[in-house]
This record gives structure tokens, sequence and C-alpha cells, in this order.
């Protein structure tokens, strides 16, 4: 089954789109692309209105990613956070830049926003820093030969939903995230409030070849989570964690084809957390649903 009527956009990059994200509300869309720049358009009535949009440049390279609060990242090593002016149509200043990598800046991710203005990225240098509301830096390694993808987890607790609450207090929101790296692994991070350090919680592995990224589901307090992994091995991997003490069980979308006919660069989850998007080097994407039966199978495809 397909998708009908595909919408082209023309956005006058100059070089290849390497990302393109919508807002919450599907009003905005920013495209970044290897001319090193990111564009941001208005979306009316679910197209874009016509025009070149909003050009931000800043960046010395191509540009791979930005966040849903407009971050970007670069081939040049630096992470640029953008702020929209006022009125709306005065257009976007840059109020931070950081030069913390020596090497790429291959991703980028809000945390939730319960946990406050808090980037993750993600650098060929394999350090993963986080920039503070006060934007301040707090850097590891995370991955010695690279890092890829990072994703934050759900700032609700697995099982929450489920559980009897103490005196109508509300559970403390989680800080955790999935790191994907050049290692062939994917590294589940915790922040300790004790150490005020972040921890090495759960390797995941599973992957023959470069992770290339890596997406926590939503979820609103449910026992079970779901982390999908996309890999240079042709295969995408879908974890689950039935309980918060369990461990992680691996899945292939397809078990009777293990791998897609070519790498694999992204995967999303929809808002609800129950359809992932898979995006594939042959230039088609495909949505995934799992059945009563715990199997994942493709509901829908499409074809540039």
């Amino acid at each position: 089954m397909g998708c009908d009527n595909p919408i082209p956009i023309e956005t006058a990059h100059e070089d290849m789109i390497h990302d393109a994200q919508l807002d919450y509300y599907g009003k905005r869309l920013a495209t970044c692309s290897s001319d090193r720049s990111v564009k941001v358009f208005d979306v009316v009535d679910g197209e874009p209105q016509r025009g070149v949009g909003q050009t931000l440049k800043g960046h010395a390279g191509p540009v791979w990613q930005f966040g849903h609060i407009l971050a970007s990242c670069s081939y040049d090593g630096k992470v640029i956070i953008w702020k929209e002016q006022q009125p709306a149509n005065a257009g976007w200043a840059k109020i931070k830049e950081h030069s913390l990598h020596t090497a790429s800046v291959n991703s980028v991710s809000w945390a939730p926003h319960e946990l406050g203005a808090i980037l993750a990225c993600a650098s060929s240098d394999g350090k993963i820093p986080f920039s503070l509301s006060k934007w301040g830096a707090d850097v590891f390694e995370a991955h010695a030969i690279g890092c890829n993808a990072v994703s934050w987890a759900p700032a609700a607790r697995a099982g929450s939903l489920l559980a009897p609450s103490t005196g109508g207090a509300r559970a403390a929101p989680v800080k955790r995230f999935a790191s994907a790296g050049c290692d062939n692994i994917v590294k589940i991070w915790s922040f300790s409030e004790e150490t005020q350090t972040w921890v090495e919680e759960d390797v995941l592995e599973g992957h023959t070849d470069w992770v290339r990224d890596v997406a926590w589901a939503p979820n609103i307090g449910l026992p079970r989570s779901y982390i999908a992994t996309a890999s240079q091995d042709k295969t995408v991997l879908v974890w689950t964690k039935d309980t918060p003490a369990a461990s992680w069980v691996r899945a292939a979308l397809d078990p009777s084809v293990s791998a897609a006919p070519d790498v694999v660069w992204r995967v999303s989850w929809s808002l609800a957390g129950n359809v992932l998007a898979v995006s594939c080097g042959d230039g088609k994407v495909t949505l995934w649903k799992e059945n009563l039966k715990g199997g994942w199978e493709c509901v829908s495809d499409v074809s540039s």
C-alpha cells in the first residue's frame, strides 16, 4: 500500500538535503543541506507557502541535522542554536554557538520539555556534550570511534501510568537517552543524581556494522519500552523491554528477509509511538506496525 499524491517541495537548496523536520503542530518545515544552510518554511493547509523561506547561515560545512527548537549541527564541528525574532517576520538570530568537537557533529536532540532546555549532540570524535539552559556544556566520551545519533527516552517512567500514586505526588521525570555508534552498538545512559554524572546503563548488541540512527519511542508511562535502530548492515532492529526490570529483547523488522535493499539511514516513531518510519538508501520510506503476535508488518511504502 502506498501514499497517494506526494507533494514535492522546492526548497531552493543548492546541494543535497540531509534532514527535514516539521514542528509539533505541522505549521513550520525546516530543512538542512550540504550547501551549509538551514531553511524554514511556513506550512498552510498541508503545503509549504511559495517562496524560498527564511535562510539561516552560520556553518562552514554541510549541515546534517537540527532539533525541534532550532539547533543545527554540521561537518564543521559546530552546534548553533537559533531563536526566532519578534515579530514573526523578523527572521531568526543565532543566540549560541558551540565549537566543542574536533570532528563532524552528526546529530542533535532536544530533551523532553519536562527536563528543561537540554540539548544532546553526537559527534564523530565519539563525544557527547550536553548544552543546558545557561548554555554551559558537560562532555563525556560515549563511543571510542565515533557517535552517529542520540535519542532521548520519554520523561515519564515506564510503568508509571499504572503505578499507584503516593499522596498525589507525580514521579520525577527520567533523564535517560540512547546513543548509536560506529562500534556497531547502542548504549543507554542515565543520569545519576548522586554523582551528577552520566552512567552507562545498558549496551545493545546486534548489528554488524555502524549504527546510523536510534529512536526511542514516545511513551506516556506504559510498562513496555521500544527502541528502533538503523544500521549500515542494512537491518533495522526493534528492541523491547516489557518492564523496567526486564532485559532488552531484539527483533528484526522482517525476520524472513533480514536485510534491506540498501543502507538504512533513519528511523522515526509517530507521536503515538505505534508506527515506525524507516528510510533506506534506495530512496524508499516504509511504515511498520506491531501485530497482535508481537511481529512487525509493513503497512505502507513510499518510493521517491
